[in-house]
């Protein structure tokens, strides 16, 4: 079956009818050629021409040119039909409110202090959900969990989305939630949000559980590639053409390798939306933040000895994204009043293979019996891993 054909297929399986009903932007975008088959028709019709023998150059490159923006206007064409049906498929779940300009989707469970929880790249809100940390912690608790924005259903305004940019915006939105105090639980690439929280915002922010945190800047595989979405003008076109069904390709190999040496836990893979989390919003999002993930950590890493608040960090021992020694312990080591869990067979999904150490970990941060003696006992604990290690 040729590629479009595919495409035709899997858009005949979805309901889709007519280009008209995408818009007028995507209309122009295939040139005023109606519904997806009749951009593909065109594309096919090109590449043939372009191939037959006695043609000059120029006519055979201008026709593969022709015939290559057909096919990736009929491409986006699919890819917004693909949204728009992983968004009927899979409706929000939480709320929303506006801050700053930006519509945020959050999840607002249980009464008591206040514990945030923010995701890392590739998930969204429900990553913490599916890890079964967030009903844990509302049995005692009032646990928030936000999509970031351009994650989930959060709305993502050009703007140059720095942690310290989200560290403000979070702050407006506790202001606007009636938060005034707040333990903050993160995962990987959100650490430096939660720092920069930290810092910027030292009377909001009681404590920190940081898991498989990012903390000092390192050369990363995954910032080479997600470099090119976030180019303007050609990470456009990537995040509506090629982006989104390479994406959802990879994508549960990629969670797979980010679990190990843990397995998927069932709950995950049988809940983590992966279509949703492969749409052009999120790819966009996501290769925007790695882009300035280096540069970020450069820049907090001078001030983490400021830090005056009870900080854990927990680490799989397996983590094969972020280095246990360069990251975890390191910071630990720089870290005032930081305690270093290490989880053995856990990687870098240790909020799935360990969720009961994390509501641990946030008892010890969060609840008012454990504030006492705090400082003292966070150092002994600190010490012993220091040694065990």
């Amino acid at each position: 079956m040729s590629f479009t054909k595919s495409i035709q297929k899997d858009l005949a399986k979805s309901g889709a009818k007519s280009g008209a009903a995408v818009g007028t932007g995507v209309s122009q975008w295939l040139d005023g050629r109606g519904p997806v088959e009749k951009a593909a028709t065109r594309a096919e019709s090109a590449l043939t021409k372009a191939a037959r023998p006695g043609r000059s150059v120029s006519a055979i490159v201008g026709s593969a040119a022709v015939g290559l923006a057909a096919a990736m206007g009929a491409l986006a064409y699919y890819n917004i039909r693909k949204t728009r049906q992983d968004e009927s498929e899979h409706p929000p779940i939480g709320r929303f409110i506006d801050v700053d300009g930006v519509r945020l989707h959050y999840i607002d469970k249980g009464k008591g202090d206040v514990v945030t929880l923010i995701h890392g790249n590739l998930t969204l809100a429900e990553d913490f959900l599916l890890s079964g940390i967030v009903d844990k912690l509302a049995e005692r608790y009032r646990v928030i969990v936000f999509d970031r924005p351009g994650f989930g259903y959060s709305d993502r305004p050009h703007r140059i989305w720095t942690p310290g940019a989200y560290a403000e915006l979070l702050q407006k939105a506790f202001s606007q939630l009636g938060v005034e105090r707040v333990t903050v639980v993160t995962h990987s690439f959100a650490s430096l949000i939660a720092l920069d929280l930290a810092l910027q915002y030292p009377a909001l922010v009681e404590g920190l559980v940081l898991i498989a945190g990012y903390f000092y800047p390192t050369a990363r595989a995954d910032v080479f590639f997600m470099s090119f979405t976030a180019i303007p003008g050609l990470g456009d076109v990537m995040r509506y053409t090629i982006s989104p069904p390479l994406t959802r390709l990879f994508l549960p190999g990629v969670l797979r390798w980010l679990f190990s040496p843990a397995p998927v836990t069932e709950r995950f893979e049988k809940g983590f939306p992966n279509s949703f989390a492969a749409r052009p919003i999120q790819i966009g999002a996501e290769a925007e933040d790695s882009v300035l993930m280096v540069a970020s950590a450069m820049q907090l890493q001078a001030r983490y000895a400021e830090l005056k608040l009870p900080i854990v960090i927990l680490a799989g021992d397996g983590d094969k994204m972020v280095d246990l020694d360069r990251q975890s312990r390191r910071f630990h080591d720089e870290a005032p009043q930081s305690e270093l869990i290490v989880i053995p067979g856990a990687g870098h999904m240790a909020h799935h293979t360990a969720p009961d150490q994390i509501v641990a970990a946030v008892d010890r941060v969060a609840r008012p019996e454990t504030k006492p003696g705090q400082t003292k006992r966070m150092q002994e604990t600190a010490s012993s891993w220091s040694n065990r290690s």
